[in-house]
């Protein structure tokens, strides 16, 4: 691949409807150009034995050999970037674990496209999770350019928090329980579960967002809680936030916090993408702005594009601790790139790092020399 030029994509799906919608997405991305498609593993083989695609879109599900173990053996041979989609199953949920754990760089649930509005949806997902798996294995600071043109979306539909919650001035808060909001995509999930398995039970509540599918949402939830010491769970309508438990925005949902006496709950949220996701980070981020100020600490992991960055400058202005993860740990250093040059980070730090103001914070205006950046 020449710089500049667009991305080559292989599709391998058993599936021909599936196989078209996706070729008919990528035609129409200026920045994709369609390889070719394959039914079974072994015609994607022939069709990669003299050159490979800049990134594979994966199903699991496969005739003749399983997507996982045909992953496998790419990872062993020759390593390529891949996007893996699958079913909104919990088995199709364990068997993207297992691909993310094998080198799959984006994880994908198989979209819908029975209207227009799913259909963009879908083209953005799709179009972004290549973009970011091709970033996350040749350069940490690929820009995403965008996956649907300004003049395709439908009147009205926005791509900022403010057609979630609407945006307001600081204001000063009275002290409340600490908590700690994390936003995190590409890389993510490893990063997240570095960080959660080394916090303490006596750590704040947690709230996050980590860019995945639905139903996938729950599983890496469940899988985080078998690791740590602390709760972890997939956000579910009016949880209440506690120390020493941390909450999953689940795939396809916003997540929004809300005051409760001296305490929070989360509440759950359709709508229209924000920042081209739903979960979106600065959704939560600016909940948690509103409704905690100081309280709060903000942490922006590793991921492309810029889902998180105008929350966490919100999360500074609030009165909040703000930390990034540095470039040289991120997998993919386009989130917290773009809140660093919007003036939102107060600190960069290794993902090594993170974990230890994270479980020390207290909240309230002292904070700042428990995160070191006083």
């Amino acid at each position: 691949m020449t710089v500049g030029a667009p991305l080559s994509v292989l599709i391998v799906d058993d599936s021909a409807a599936i196989r078209s919608a996706f070729s008919s997405i990528i035609r129409d991305d200026p920045g994709l150009t369609l390889m070719g498609v394959a039914a079974d593993p072994y015609e994607a083989a022939r069709l990669m034995r003299d050159v490979l695609p800049d990134v594979m879109l994966l199903d699991l599900e496969l005739p003749k050999m399983d997507g996982l173990t045909f992953l496998r053996k790419i990872m062993a041979q020759r390593p390529l970037p891949v996007v893996v989609c699958s079913s909104h199953t919990e088995t199709g949920s364990q068997a993207m674990l297992a691909a993310l754990e094998s080198g799959a760089s984006e994880v994908l649930a198989k979209p819908r496209f029975d209207t227009p509005q799913a259909r963009r949806e879908a083209a953005i997902r799709l179009g972004d999770a290549l973009r970011a798996a091709v970033a996350a294995r040749r350069g940490r600071s690929v820009s995403a350019a965008p996956a649907v043109r300004p003049e395709t979306l439908a009147p009205g539909e926005k791509f900022t928090a403010d057609v979630i919650l609407p945006p307001r001035a600081p204001a000063n808060l009275p002290a409340t329980a600490p908590l700690v909001a994390i936003g995190a995509s590409t890389g993510g999930t490893e990063a997240l579960r570095e960080i959660l398995t080394a916090l303490p039970p006596t750590a704040p509540a947690i709230v996050i967002v980590q860019h995945m599918p639905e139903t996938f949402t729950g599983a890496f939830a469940r899988r985080l809680d078998t690791l740590c010491r602390i709760e972890v769970r997939e956000a579910v309508e009016g949880d209440t936030l506690a120390p020493g438990l941390a909450l999953i925005a689940p795939g396809n949902r916003h997540m929004l916090l809300r005051r409760v006496g001296r305490g929070y709950h989360v509440t759950l949220h359709d709508g229209p993408y924000v920042c081209r996701h739903r979960p979106s980070v600065d959704v939560l981020f600016r909940s948690v702005a509103q409704q905690a100020g100081a309280n709060a600490l903000g942490v922006i992991l590793t991921g492309m594009g810029a889902d998180g960055a105008a929350g966490m400058v919100e999360l500074r202005e609030a009165g909040a601790m703000t930390l990034a993860q540095d470039e040289a740990s991120c997998i993919v250093y386009g989130m917290p790139r773009e809140a660093v040059a919007l003036g939102g980070v107060q600190k960069q730090l290794p993902l090594a790092a993170l974990a230890a103001p994270i479980a020390s914070f207290a909240g309230g205006p002292r904070s700042a020399s428990q995160v070191g950046v006083a």
